[in-house]
């Protein structure tokens, strides 16, 4: 078994997932648009072009994503965060610029009791997350 978390964005998701490919060092395997799938035709011709969804791949981790339609609710991503943990603090810092550009910093990239650095921050699409090194290297 495993587990992965699945975003989901107001109309935005193709532009979230190219930064996190660009930004984590992954590839992105898979965007589906609505119009590739079959009943397209009852969804209204502005929101056929959204993702219904992505993969981003980066190494043996998967983050999923898609958008919503009409008639879906969007509330935003609440009560979670995406924790992503590196090897080093150079990695740790690249990571935590490349998604906090354009968001919002909740804790500053630092040393803690507990790593070498962490930080935390919301994206500019409003996507928390929580990077952490635990290692000094």
């Amino acid at each position: 078994m495993y587990m992965n978390a699945y975003l989901t964005f107001d109309g935005r998701c193709e532009e979230a997932f190219r930064l996190y490919a660009q930004v984590l060092g992954g590839e992105l395997p898979l965007m589906m648009r609505f119009s590739d799938g079959p009943g397209c035709e009852e969804i209204p011709e502005a929101e056929r072009q959204r993702i219904m969804h992505a993969r981003l791949q980066v190494g043996d981790q998967v983050l999923m994503g898609s958008d919503t339609c009409q008639g879906m609710p969007y509330e935003g991503v609440k009560g979670c965060s995406i924790s992503v943990n590196v090897d080093s603090k150079a990695d740790a810092r690249r990571v935590f610029d490349g998604l906090a550009e354009g968001g919002k910093v909740v804790m500053p990239l630092e040393k803690t009791f507990w790593a070498a650095a962490f930080g935390a921050l919301e994206d500019r699409f409003g996507v928390p997350w929580m990077i952490n090194c635990e290692h000094d290297r």
